[in-house]
């Protein structure tokens, strides 16, 4: 068993964990998981939108 083998047996397991939740508890588990997550993206976007329009903008003078 390599390592994505088990990556994908535990992340099954934790997907069959979550489906099984009251729906409420799912909600807020997944809440717990993606708001996370999507700052962290959101943040990334961003700092790479303003380097790109940076360097487009060229030097200042």
């Amino acid at each position: 068993m390599d390592m994505f083998d088990a990556l994908g047996a535990w992340w099954g397991g934790v997907e069959l964990w979550v489906v099984q939740l009251w729906f409420p508890l799912q909600f807020v588990v997944v809440m717990a998981a993606v708001v996370p997550v999507c700052l962290i993206a959101a943040w990334a976007v961003d700092r790479v939108v303003d380097r790109v329009a940076a360097g487009l903008r060229g030097p200042r003078g």
